[in-house]
């Protein structure tokens, strides 16, 4: 494979029809403009000599990444936030074709792995569920609120609310505090509700059972705080986490790190940078609140409590999750109790 060095840079501008190219000629620096339809695009591409080819990480992307990798070309995709850095006066395709062909020779951006198609499934199957829960969300919300409206104030949690609507619905009848017709159509959004459930248990089996089929992710799924939805999420979005350095870089791409602000020689650190995908660092924050707000938490956690806020606690025990699992994908060992709890496992 030639150094990425030697490669001609292809600035590309995916769209759904027309995409936008940006080259320009290593010796005589002449600026080429192009626009290709979509039935053309890997045609053109095979008749090109090997090159550096890049991208906004965006919808599609991943696709094409994988179409021209497969036509011996290299490709780099970048986070579209940092190419918008580069996009000069309006926004057009060609002037966005010119700032990826920018962006992709700055050395500090960190390319987005390509992911396959097995990764992508996956994340598909999150996607859809995430979807499918803030519509149940929104459902069970709404009910909440209508109920109100008749002086039945129903609990917090999906749970709680399935096991006592019931119940609340038939005292409110007994007492003709709720209309028949109410009732009527109150049943009728709960039947939605569990249909929705079940949706979102079929697509967690599925879930479950990439996991079951994955070393890696079985292998995550051991550090404290990580279940299936995290495990396959981080192993499908990362890919190949060799990439990063150290376990510290693996959290700061997750946005787990202390933002800094520093000026005249004097550096402050603030609260996390909340970087990186909000879904991860979402589900990591999860985890570490489930092992933080345990009743009897012990070792370093309990020492931790003892002397900063309960939130700091969790964003420090999610920190400690990106780092270990960093340990365990890069290294290729199995997760350390020890190491994660050193005074635990001394006493026990």
């Amino acid at each position: 494979m030639e150094p990425i060095v030697n490669l001609p840079v292809i600035g590309l501008d995916i769209a759904k029809n027309v995409f936008q190219l940006h080259i320009v000629d290593a010796e005589t620096g002449e600026i080429q403009r192009r626009q290709l339809k979509r039935a053309k695009v890997t045609e053109f591409f095979a008749k090109c000599q090997p090159s550096l080819i890049a991208l906004e990480a965006c919808g599609g992307a991943h696709h094409w990444a994988r179409t021209l990798q497969a036509q011996g070309h290299q490709v780099k995709l970048l986070p579209a936030k940092h190419v918008k850095a580069f996009l000069l006066r309006d926004k057009t395709d060609a002037l966005d074709a010119q700032a990826i062909w920018v962006a992709a020779q700055q050395p500090h951006i960190r390319a987005v792995s390509v992911k396959s198609e097995q990764q992508q499934a996956c994340l598909a199957l999150h996607s859809m569920r995430q979807q499918i829960m803030k519509m149940r969300i929104m459902q069970t919300n709404a009910l909440r609120g209508l109920l109100y409206e008749f002086g039945i104030a129903l609990p917090a949690g999906h749970n709680k609310l399935m096991q006592s609507i019931q119940g609340e619905l038939a005292i409110a009848q007994q007492h003709s505090k709720l209309p028949d017709i109410v009732v009527v159509s109150v049943q009728e959004q709960l039947k939605r509700i569990d249909a929705m459930q079940d949706d979102i248990d079929q697509l967690s089996k599925r879930l479950s059972d990439k996991l079951k089929q994955n070393q890696q992710m079985l292998a995550v799924q051991a550090v404290p705080g990580v279940g299936i939805l995290t495990a396959t999420a981080i192993v499908a979005t990362v890919g190949d986490v060799s990439t990063f350095k150290s376990g510290r870089q693996f959290a700061s791409w997750l946005g787990l790190t202390p933002r800094q602000v520093g000026t005249g020689g004097k550096t402050q650190q603030k609260g996390i940078s909340k970087r990186g995908d909000t879904y991860l660092r979402t589900l990591l924050i999860s985890g570490a609140r489930s092992i933080v707000g345990r009743s009897l938490p012990t070792g370093w956690i309990e020492r931790l409590l003892q002397r900063r806020h309960f939130n700091v606690v969790v964003a420090a025990v999610a920190n400690k999750m990106a780092r270990t699992i960093w340990a365990v994908l890069a290294k290729g060992k199995a997760f350390d109790q020890v190491k994660w709890n050193p005074t635990q496992a001394t006493s026990a």
